[in-house]
Parts: structure tokens; C-alpha cells; sequence
């Protein structure tokens, strides 16, 4: 599969406006699976700059992360240097390098993904039975697809002229079924940024069974 995995700069390593929201629920997610367990240990797929992956270190989980942005692990090696945050890619056998861990987030990064159904795999295969992958995308509801479509906003919402956007537009159905189909079960979601018809991204949790 010849894919340009490489393609993404970046200006700084600080977490995107967008963690602002989806930070504090991607948190809730992962303290409400650990329980106050000593096991903290979360993979960041897709880590970008390493902003999350900070965040989530800075509250004593041990966190291991990839991206396949040179440039951004490059930031994030400088800014985090602590941090074990490495080029790779969902299309690496990731779990075979890293192992596996309790819990997988992977934010803002499926959406850009062109073979979804390998990304899952490789998500699956990263998360121990009966841990948890955390997923955040851009939430693309059919209400919310109308009121925009009806305000003119559609071209701006989609991002068509943006160079290496958004490729893939989840619902909460296609998602389910693409966490489903690979394996996972009890797929839930939240809605952040704005009331939930109208949310800036969802959060899918999904747990992987024993």
C-alpha cells in the first residue's frame, strides 16, 4: 500500500484548541476505567506533537505514543524529551514493538485515516483484554449536517481545499460498526464543544474483551 505517511507540519507542540474540549473527557474516560488502579499505562496513536501525551504523563499515567509526522515527533522530542514518542504509523505492526497496554486513545486521527479497517486492527491489537481504546473524531450528525448545510457552512465544515484534511466523515453508526467489526464491544459516546446535536467532535470508548 504506497500511502504518504509523512505529510503533516506543525507550528508548535502545544495541545490544539481542539484538546481543550476533548482533553477533560478523554480523562474521565480513562480515570473511570482505571479506577484508581496502579495500572496506567496508555498508548497514544497518532500523537502528533506529543501535546496529549504530556497532558496525560503530567497526571502520572505512563504514556508511549506514535505519529507518522516526522516533524511532528521531532517537536515533541524536543518539548517532551521525557517522553517515549516515536515515528510509526497504524499501518506498523505496532503492538509486535510496543506491546500492548490498558488503554489506547487516539485523538482527531481516524478521520484522516485511508484504510480505517487496518487502523482498528492495529488499535485492537495495542489494547490488553479488557482494557479500553478512547477516540475522538469530528462529529458529523445528520442535524447537525443540515443546520449547516442551511446556513452555507458545509464547504468550511469539510474542509475540501485543506491540504492533508479530514478524509473520512464518521457518524455514531459508522463508527460503532467500525469498532464493532473489529472486535471490540460496549461502544459508547460522548459529545464535546458546543450541546451534543450540535458537538465539535465525539469521544467513542470501547472496550476490548477479556
Amino acid at each position: 500500500m504506497s500511502v504518504e505517511l509523512d505529510a503533516t507540519t506543525y507550528v508548535h507542540a502545544k495541545p490544539t484548541t481542539a484538546h481543550s474540549y476533548i482533553l477533560p473527557a478523554v480523562l474521565d474516560a480513562l480515570e473511570s476505567h482505571f479506577g484508581g488502579s496502579a495500572k496506567n499505562d496508555v498508548f497514544d496513536l497518532g500523537c502528533g506533537t506529543g501535546g496529549a501525551a504530556a497532558a496525560l504523563a503530567e497526571r502520572g499515567y505512563y504514556v508511549v505514543g506514535v505519529d507518522p509526522s516526522s516533524d511532528g515527533i521531532e517537536k515533541a522530542n524536543i518539548n517532551y524529551p521525557e517522553l517515549p514518542l516515536h515515528v510509526g504509523s497504524a499501518y506498523d505492526d505496532l503492538s509486535r514493538e510496543y506491546g500492548t497496554f490498558n488503554a489506547v486513545i487516539s485523538l482527531e486521527v481516524v478521520e484522516h485515516v485511508y484504510d480505517p479497517r487496518a487502523f482498528t486492527s492495529t488499535l485492537y491489537d495495542l489494547v490488553k483484554p479488557g482494557g479500553v481504546a478512547v477516540m475522538s473524531t469530528p462529529y458529523h450528525g445528520y442535524l447537525k449536517n443540515l443546520a449547516l448545510a442551511a446556513m452555507g457552512k458545509m464547504d468550511d465544515h469539510f474542509m475540501a481545499l485543506k491540504d492533508h484534511g479530514h478524509i473520512k466523515f464518521w457518524s455514531t453508526n459508522t463508527l460503532s460498526t467500525l469498532l464493532l467489526d473489529a472486535g471490540f464491544d460496549k461502544v459508547r459516546f460522548e459529545y464535546v464543544g458546543r450541546i451534543p446535536i450540535f458537538a465539535k467532535s465525539m469521544i467513542a470508548v470501547a472496550q476490548k474483551p477479556f
